[in-house]
């Protein structure tokens, strides 16, 4: 399979002049992990991605996405999907622009790994267990935690979601997607107001319900239980407990024999 056979064809894109408040609000709306960016002719110059939004704290109109543009690597329609997803796991990206050749690099589309995560064939994967897979060391939120706290934490850390557990037990998960929602966004900008940013917290914004595996379903079935709800982590429980959390990325590992 080819990176033309999944790709997105007329993908959402900015050019190195629009604003980050806009770009923001693309990234946002349409749930996407990063956006292209373009020069005034037309080239690719990089993207910009949901972490380097929430980098952003000012609402200023005037800043440009000039400044975030992070450079990564591009494929071609005829790459094959699996170098494109080992490409991506190692550079740590999302998506890739996928560019007509190396001496046009004009955009014709983009793939990311959830284009690859929703075309694994199901019966090339691994027999292995969740547990084999699954990260243990899990770095958690509590729902009483203020935003400000998590939103540091995800950038530093570079973390794309955390379960939020309540008394031993998960009861949800927040997302960089949750935290660049307007609620999140009114909570940051609020830090030196005390008593505005303490009543914006992780319960107010998560994503519910929780959905979650057991360490010994098998690889396969986390895959079809991922794409049949549209989420990117699962949180591994065993008699009630949290031990483990699996994403797209481990998944996608394993399908690779990584």
């Amino acid at each position: 399979m080819l990176v033309e056979d999944i790709m997105s064809r007329d993908p959402l894109y900015v050019e190195d002049s629009t604003y980050l408040t806009k770009a923001r609000q693309i990234i946002r709306d349409n749930h996407v992990r990063g956006l292209p960016v373009l020069s005034n002719k037309g080239t690719v110059l990089g993207i910009v991605t949901n972490q380097d939004m929430l980098r952003v704290t000012s609402t200023r109109s005037n800043v440009t996405v000039s400044g975030y543009v992070v450079s990564v690597p591009t494929v071609s329609g005829k790459t094959p999907v699996l170098d494109a997803a080992r490409l991506m796991l190692r550079e740590k990206k999302g998506l890739l622009p996928v560019i007509e050749s190396e001496e046009k690099p004009v955009l014709k589309g983009v793939v990311s790994l959830l284009d690859i995560f929703m075309n694994i064939d199901l019966e090339r994967i691994p027999e292995k267990q969740v547990s084999e897979i699954m990260t243990t060391k899990v770095v958690t939120t509590r729902p009483d935690d203020p935003i400000t706290r998590i939103w540091d934490l995800m950038i530093e850390k570079d973390f794309t979601g955390l379960p939020v557990v309540k008394d031993d037990r998960t009861i949800g998960m927040i997302t960089r997607f949750d935290m660049l929602k307007g609620t999140a966004r009114i909570g940051k900008e609020s830090e030196r107001r005390p008593s505005d940013s303490m009543q914006m917290t992780v319960e107010k914004i998560m994503s519910t319900p929780l959905y979650s595996v057991k360490p010994e379903d098998n690889v396969a079935s986390v895959i079809e239980h991922m794409l049949k709800h549209g989420v990117g982590r699962m949180s591994v429980v065993e008699d009630g407990m949290l031990v483990g959390i699996v994403d797209r990325n481990d998944l996608i590992k394993c399908y690779l024999g990584e």
